[in-house]
């Protein structure tokens, strides 16, 4: 006899949870390889400059934030399987344009058209696999497990882009018949093949019926959540562009380093208190792990020492770690459950947002400032996010 989700031991619900961490897993090297393999093609081999380089890289980002309401409201009407099967196979197209990018007697400016769209491509289908995986665990696992569904898909995720991008890397090194950026999308095929099939045995659970709000009001219902994990990812942001600069230029040792402690404290943290969320509540751990956060952030714009840099960023990793799933809580809690997809989608939303625009903004105050400045701006952006947990602690919540 089957289990229903609110009765299913803890064990039970991470056996359930990990089919869809793996099938991220796959799905998210696709996104990763060719962040480290993109700028070689780009640069080295067609010959275009950084502007450039910069320009097909952020289209994905784009067009995975402009579809991030179809892939909600799909998921809600088609149900999150249709979404994730939809995905896959943009994913394998994406991959296959790629390849031709490269395998076709195409001219430079060609060639780029065809990374463009395949960049718009993969961002539609990384719209449609992350919204409808999370929309597919939660349903399989029970709302009240929202934040294990969260910590262990994105485990599965960022496991991926940080393996990804080296493999990508080595693959585009001259090597044996089929090396550079054909083999980088042959790999990048065969991921994406493997992650649609596994999603393809996975049991589906149908679209809930009932009222389904409005996207914009459903905008509107997770917008402080959202508010709060943009906030935060400001010194996610600061941290991964310019922590290792800091680094080189203080002449502190050790710069590559500062981001790998950032990733082992993200991961271990996730891996040993992902229940937390789930069991003393979104908000409350949210403001918890924000002050952490500030404080990381903090040590790292005061740091007169490398060894203090380097506990700022381990403190930035654990901070860090449960906001996503935190917040996620709470705003899945605010919408009925007919509209789950719809607010998973405009939530993961607020990342982009927050990650696009860390970027220029920290750019611009570390050239007017100095390095060191931007990590006081991602400790206020933390100490903002603190207000709004704060506030939605006792906030009122959706029937579910």
């Amino acid at each position: 006899m089957s289990v229903s989700p609110t009765t299913a031991a803890p064990t039970q619900v991470l056996l359930r949870i990990a089919p869809f961490t793996l099938v991220m897993f796959c799905a998210y090297l696709t996104v990763g390889m060719p962040l480290g393999a993109l700028p070689l093609q780009v640069h080295d081999v067609l010959g275009f400059g950084n502007v450039t380089v910069g320009t097909v890289i952020g289209t994905q980002s784009l067009a995975t934030l402009l579809t991030r309401q179809f892939a909600g409201t799909l998921c809600d009407h088609k149900g999150a399987k249709f979404g994730v099967l939809l995905g896959g196979t943009l994913a394998t197209a994406a991959s296959a344009i790629y390849l031709a990018s490269t395998a076709l007697p195409l001219g430079t400016y060609a060639s780029l058209a065809f990374l463009l769209a395949a960049r718009v491509t993969s961002g539609i289908a990384e719209s449609l696999l992350m919204t409808g995986a999370l929309a597919w665990a939660i349903g399989a696992v029970g709302v009240q497990n929202t934040g294990k569904v969260m910590v262990w898909v994105g485990i599965g995720l960022y496991a991926a882009i940080a393996a990804g991008a080296p493999i990508g890397v080595e693959l585009m090194r001259p090597q044996g018949t089929v090396a550079g950026f054909a083999a980088v999308s042959l790999g990048m095929i065969v991921f994406s093949i493997v992650a649609t099939i596994g999603g393809g045995v996975i049991a589906p659970v149908a679209p809930h019926a009932g009222e389904r709000l409005p996207f914009m009001k459903v905008v509107g219902q997770v917008a402080p959540a959202g508010a709060g994990l943009a906030l935060a990812t400001i010194a996610f942001g600061a941290l991964g562009a310019f922590a290792a600069l800091d680094f080189q230029h203080q002449g502190w040792p050790g710069a590559g380093f500062a981001l790998t402690g950032f990733g082992v404290a993200y991961v271990s943290t996730r891996l040993g208190f992902g229940g937390w969320p789930d069991r003393f509540g979104g908000a409350r751990v949210a403001a918890w792990s924000l002050i952490v956060e500030c404080v990381g952030q903090v040590m790292l714009w005061l740091a007169s020492q490398p060894e203090v840099a380097f506990a700022g960023t381990i403190l930035t990793g654990v901070g860090y770690a449960l906001v996503f799933p935190s917040f996620g809580i709470e705003a899945v809690k605010r919408v009925p459950p007919a509209s789950r997809g719809a607010a998973l989608g405009a939530y993961v939303a607020f990342f982009d947002v927050g990650f696009g625009l860390a970027g220029p903004t920290t750019g611009f105050i570390a050239g007017t400032f100095g390095y060191p400045s931007v990590f006081a701006v991602g400790a206020l952006g933390a100490a903002a996010a603190i207000l709004v947990a704060s506030r939605w602690r006792g906030g009122a919540r959706a029937s579910i």
